[in-house]
């Protein structure tokens, strides 16, 4: 059941939160040996959450729209009286561990019962998860295929019922690039839309983002985990609309931007296919809909000096006590960041704000930009890129998010066909910053007239 279906089931006392949450936690015995989504799972304190929240509902009091809803935490996102180790040997596991990333304590607030944290890479660097801390973790649809990075457990999760939904981080696409590996919905919301405390290294290409099967309940949960929070200087004011509101009314008169490539990318030829077939849904669904190119040139150099020079403050703390503890790439990219200088950092920020005011132009005549949300499927499980890549860094086959990060624009990711092999394909809508609701409104209505993401996983327990 979808986490809205289970909320109504409590409101009609058909379902109660123990019932969904021994479901969940009954998923992750039977599936998570297979493909590692989870590093901490708190069976005792997750049912004796639900059986809380089942008196809640009992007594006609629940604490919120979230209340008593099976949900997971990427290990990037503080915890209280749990450890966030990132994935990393290098976080002393003994804390202190007092306080709650803003995400989080909405969750606590409205009732939510937290079944445990979620694999990442280490410090959530890289396009793929796995780490030397926790191992790899594997595709819901082919445990031999990669779930992509850097929320792959919390999509895993998801794609497996191990609990409705999940929160994960985004610095280049790290929801919505495991959302289209493992048929799942991830939006990246505008930035401070949802609160991140502490801040991330990366600066102000992270974004915290839910995570779900359909995107109804991506909007049900962006609700519960948006709310001004003091400790982000960059938080915007708590919204004073449900982002449900209006999310079924339709792409009618939309005025649809459809770039298949961005103008640089060579896609899989069953991913182009997918896509294709997804814009025109939308226009036959009543948007009008025009293939277009955006007109600017792939930005991944002045998103590499970004980002790796924020994995090289991820690793300047800790001198030489990184050794051989962390993984070679975040390493060698650290290495790389370090090199670059305050004007390389400055001419970096110049192309991001030009990129920034040149989507704001295009949003002036569309609504929305329609991509795929990755050029390829799934590849092989613990590797850093695919077979053959002339580049060892994961932003060589990302080219459809990490643009995004750069502006801040909201960007969803929904599942929007399958390869001849079963492998998950994602279409990528996005739109201006703010147009968060918009977004979800054109996903919704293409949920509506499909049902790939009505298809589930038929891993066999082993």
């Amino acid at each position: 059941m979808t986490a809205v279906e289970l909320v109504e089931g409590y409101r009609r006392k058909t379902i109660s939160p123990v019932e969904a949450t021994q479901e969940a936690l009954d998923a992750i015995d039977r599936y998570d040996e297979q493909v590692n989504a989870f590093v901490l799972v708190d069976h005792e304190g997750a049912l004796a959450a639900a059986k809380q929240s089942e008196a809640r509902w009992h007594s006609g009091e629940p604490l919120g729209p979230g209340d008593g809803v099976p949900t997971s935490i990427k290990d990037a996102l503080w915890t209280k009286d749990w450890p966030t180790l990132r994935g990393s040997h290098l976080i002393d596991e003994a804390g202190p561990w007092d306080e709650d990333a803003p995400a989080v304590a909405r969750l606590r607030e409205t009732g939510a019962v937290i079944l445990g944290k979620t694999t990442t890479p280490e410090y959530s660097w890289k396009g793929v998860t796995d780490s030397i801390k926790y191992g790899a973790t594997g595709n819901p649809w082919d445990p031999t295929k990669t779930s992509g990075g850097s929320s792959g457990g919390s999509a895993t999760a998801v794609g497996l019922g191990m609990g409705a939904w999940s929160v994960g981080t985004d610095g280049g696409g790290s929801v919505r690039i495991p959302a289209a590996f493992t048929g799942t919905v991830a939006l990246k919301p505008t930035y401070g839309l949802i609160p991140l405390f502490p801040p991330s290294a990366f600066g102000t290409l992270s974004h915290a983002g839910p995570m779900t099967r359909t995107v109804r309940d991506n909007a049900a949960l962006l609700d519960v985990i948006t709310g001004f929070d003091p400790r982000d200087w960059s938080a915007m004011p708590t919204p004073a609309r449900s982002f449900l509101d209006g999310i079924d009314d339709g792409v009618a008169g939309l005025r649809i931007g459809f770039s298949p490539d961005l103008g640089f990318v060579d896609n899989h030829p069953e991913v182009d296919a997918a896509v294709r077939a997804a814009a025109e849904v939308l226009q036959a669904a009543g948007a009008e809909v025009s293939e277009v190119d955006p007109g600017f040139g792939d930005p991944i150099e002045a998103f590499n000096v970004l980002w790796f020079s924020g994995a090289a403050k991820v690793l300047q703390g800790y001198g030489d006590a990184v050794g051989d503890l962390v993984d070679p790439g975040l390493r060698r990219t650290a290495d790389a960041g370090a090199r670059f200088t305050a004007s390389d950092f400055l001419d970096a920020t110049a192309t991001r704000m030009e990129l920034g005011r040149l989507m704001g132009v295009f949003h002036q005549q569309y609504d929305v930009l329609l991509t795929p949300t990755l050029p390829l499927p799934a590849f092989a499980v613990g590797q850093d890129v695919p077979d053959g890549s002339a580049s060892p860094d994961w932003t060589s086959w990302t080219p459809y998010t990490y643009p995004f990060n750069l502006t801040q624009q909201p960007a969803l990711s929904v599942p929007c066909g399958f390869t001849s092999e079963g492998l998950p394909i994602g279409l990528q809508i996005v739109s201006k910053r703010h147009a968060d609701a918009l977004v979800l409104r054109v996903g919704q209505a293409y949920q509506s007239a499909t049902a790939w993401h009505t298809r589930v996983p038929s891993l066999q327990e082993a």
